[in-house]
């Protein structure tokens, strides 16, 4: 996806730059279970939060996505914050 995207209000940025990775959601996310998605270089994951699950990844290494799993756990909390301030905006 070209940088730019990233940048749009549809793409709300959760965390930006944390070791790298970038933290987001699509507001097309609205009818699903919480999730967050995380982008770095060419590499992109999904992650559910309840449970915490990898949903899909493309050009993440195992160790990678162990890391971006720790740091999911780690700001879980901010996590759905976000998600929940940014949709209830919707409404």
């Amino acid at each position: 996806m070209p940088a730019r995207w990233f940048q749009h209000e549809r793409m709300p940025t959760v965390i930006n730059d944390l070791r790298g990775y970038r933290f987001f959601f699509f507001s097309l996310d609205r009818g699903e279970p919480v999730h967050i998605h995380v982008a770095k270089g060419h590499g992109y994951a999904k992650y559910w939060l309840q449970p915490l699950t990898l949903a899909r990844s493309r050009n993440f290494r195992d160790h990678e996505l162990n890391e971006i799993a720790r740091l999911v756990e780690t700001h879980r909390d901010e996590i759905e914050r976000k998600w929940h301030e940014h949709f209830s905006r919707e409404d």
